[in-house]
């Protein structure tokens, strides 16, 4: 055992610098970076945008408290809200307090309405929500939470895409239904635009709140600002992270105003969220997402799943499906995709796993198409000799 505990199992191998969509190693080699911290890096590494805003906000003020106004927060809150379905945002540090915060602010408003029963979530079992200990029950995975008992009650699950099983499991107590748009730790699997509006249109009708979780799918990573603008839907609580600080740790919940009223002071808080410092970095993301940057990301993704396609086509024994949107992309094989990834970053590509035997490629929003060329060239070529 070393002096960092063993709950990652990390391969050996470290970097030292970055740029764009490539890492450099401590052994000075170089590497296509297609995971960027999971969906997190944005513009990629050392984007200069980036860079000087965290150099400028550093020589003013780092952390001050949200006891005081923090104008920086204010500033990227009205670019949020401007943006999106929200009228409230609460900031938070990472994509599991703010899963965490959307679970108790959509039951502190039925707490708030007189509706104090109203207490648990309906969620797709073997989600992804995070890792505290209320997130990882509401994903409903066995493996998650063995060892983290007694059970954190207040959550139903049902299989994904059995609408029979869902409808069953709204009752007088029901809360919410919180499901990822795309499931990301899950397999890349797509949440389909009609099943979407099926889910608003049921909590519509019971009186429920709809909880959208962008952590991994949203700030423009399918090619819209959120991935469920493709079913034209509004919901009522939205949690974020990863993509919002571009590397820089920020999370949030986007809320509308009749959640958000009940959330009145003392009722939830954060020693870190939303300081200085990380909204200055989130101002820089939301300034560089553009109608531009949405079309270049849709082009790419058109191109990157093209390619990707006719590799399927080319050995339909190894590539089981291609799956995504965006350039939130799974390659899902027929057998485990441990081996496959070691040898794309034997061949110098990182990627990264996910369920359902699945390779999860995340490449930066700004992504050139010669990375994607490269990428595909190292793909076919794993293939090959595969």
């Amino acid at each position: 055992m070393g002096v960092l505990a063993y709950n990652y199992k990390r391969k050996n191998l470290s970097f030292v610098r970055g740029k764009g969509s490539y890492l450099i190693s401590s052994s000075g080699e170089k590497y296509l970076d297609f995971v960027q911290g999971i969906a997190v890096n944005s513009f990629g590494h050392s984007n200069k945008k980036l860079n000087e805003a965290i150099l400028k906000q550093s020589k003013k003020l780092w952390h001050v408290s949200n006891a005081f106004k923090i104008p920086e927060g204010e500033k990227l809150a009205k670019k949020l809200v401007k943006r999106t379905f929200a009228d409230s945002i609460i900031f938070q540090n990472s994509g599991a307090e703010a899963t965490e915060a959307a679970i108790k602010v959509a039951r502190r408003y039925f707490y708030s309405i007189g509706k104090p029963n109203k207490t648990r979530i309906i969620c797709i079992k073997n989600s992804f929500h995070g890792r505290t200990l209320a997130a990882i029950y509401a994903s409903g995975s066995k493996k998650m939470t063995e060892g983290f008992g007694p059970k954190i009650p207040g959550f139903d699950h049902f299989e994904f895409g059995n609408h029979k099983k869902l409808k069953s499991l709204v009752n007088k107590n029901t809360a919410a239904i919180m499901v990822e748009t795309i499931m990301g730790e899950g397999g890349i699997k797509v949440i389909p635009s009609w099943c979407v509006k099926y889910l608003r249109d049921l909590c519509t009708k019971k009186k429920i709140l709809l909880i959208l979780d962008e952590v991994q799918c949203g700030i423009a990573r399918t090619g819209k600002f959120f991935a469920f603008e493709y079913a034209k839907v509004k919901p009522d609580i939205v949690p974020i992270a990863k993509g919002i600080g571009g590397g820089f740790p920020i999370g949030a919940v986007l809320m509308t105003n009749k959640v958000a009223k009940a959330m009145t002071p003392g009722t939830h808080g954060s020693t870190f969220g939303g300081n200085p410092l990380a909204m200055a970095v989130g101002n820089a993301v939301m300034d560089q997402i553009d109608n531009n940057l949405l079309k270049k990301i849709n082009s790419n993704s058109t191109y990157f799943l093209r390619n990707l396609e006719l590799l399927k086509k080319k050995y339909p024994k190894i590539i089981k499906n291609i799956r995504g949107k965006g350039l939130l992309i799974g390659i899902q094989l027929w057998d485990d995709q441990t081996k496959f990834i070691k040898k794309l970053m034997e061949n110098k590509l990182l990627t990264i796993r996910a369920a359902e035997n699945v390779i999860r490629i995340l490449p930066p929003l700004n992504v050139k198409k010669k990375e994607i060329d490269l990428a595909i060239e190292i793909i076919g070529r794993v293939c090959q000799k595969y």
